[in-house]
């Protein structure tokens, strides 16, 4: 696999995961009765229920081999589960600026996670790259009318507790794709994802699923969230951390609240300014200079 036609993939899913907020807004507008629980519970049995069965007829699921067991539940609890939680709880206290921001921090701890679990070595050019598309993302929030800097003591720990548990979650993760094809870490990842929120969800929520419209545009909008968002996106993802390393892949992440920018805008969801184009620019930059090879 040509390494040009994976960094598409990994463009392809950072589109999706950042349509994705757009799609989750309106599921909340025409379903006034939704809850987060609700929508990635939906998300993750939908996704489940068209992955495992196709794996099966095609018989390209892989079986998890002994002693793999505890690293797909580890995986699977710690992204969607954890990560889901305290991100949704960090956004809900802090604004959306600071919080776009957090979590844009991701790429910049993944090289030292991964220096510290499989003493990878952390390329000055990476790094670089990865703080040129924090500065990026900054720019584009911070002086694109969204300047609200909500610092909530709670609201923080949370974000920062989703940033350590998304560089977690990448160390197992680099542990498994070199045994498991990516569809098969994704299809294992969704259903242990379903049993970890399904209970919660009817403990929680459950009052709620009687007040819901189960409408064909509910039920389309959470479909494409399933398997567009919850399962090609990760699987897209999963190929780029197999070919081109867990800090590389990481990067892309970063483009993700632009491609939600973009499509915000061309909805009329958000308003144009000139540092929101200023901002997306330098975090391609970022992102292209984190893929160049250090200099000699």
């Amino acid at each position: 696999m040509k390494k040009s036609f994976v960094y598409l993939l990994l463009a392809f899913a950072a589109i999706v995961w950042g349509v994705s907020f757009i799609l989750t807004k309106e599921l909340f507008n025409s379903e006034p009765h939704l809850t987060v629980l609700t929508i990635l519970t939906f998300r993750l049995i939908l996704a489940t229920a068209v992955t495992l069965p196709s794996l099966l007829l095609m018989r390209r699921l892989e079986p998890i081999r002994r002693g793999d067991l505890k690293w797909f539940l580890i995986l699977a609890l710690l992204e969607p589960f954890i990560y889901s939680i305290c991100e949704t709880s960090g956004v809900q206290l802090v604004s959306g600026s600071m919080s776009s921001i957090i979590v844009a921090t991701i790429p910049l701890f993944v090289p030292f996670g991964m220096a510290a679990a499989y003493k990878e070595r952390i390329r000055p050019v990476t790094l670089l790259g990865i703080l040129l598309s924090v500065i990026g993302l900054a720019v584009m929030l911070l002086f694109g009318g969204q300047s609200n800097l909500d610092a909530n003591p709670a609201g923080l720990a949370f974000l920062f507790g989703a940033v350590l548990t998304a560089v977690v979650f990448t160390i197992v993760l680099v542990k498994l794709v070199g045994s498991y094809k990516p569809f098969t870490i994704t299809a294992y990842q969704n259903f242990f994802g379903c049993i970890y929120f399904l209970p919660l969800m009817l403990i929680l929520d459950g009052s709620q699923l009687p007040l819901l419209s189960y409408s064909p545009k509910m039920i389309l909008l959470l479909l494409v969230l399933g398997i567009f968002c919850s399962t090609l996106a990760y699987v897209f993802y999963n190929v780029g951390v197999q070919r081109l390393g867990a800090t590389a892949a990481c990067i892309f992440t970063n483009t993700i609240p632009v491609f939600s920018l973009i499509a915000a805008l061309l909805i009329g969801q958000e308003t144009f300014s000139w540092s929101k184009p200023i901002g997306i620019v330098i975090v391609i930059i970022g992102v292209v200079i984190a893929q160049l090879k250090s200099a000699k």
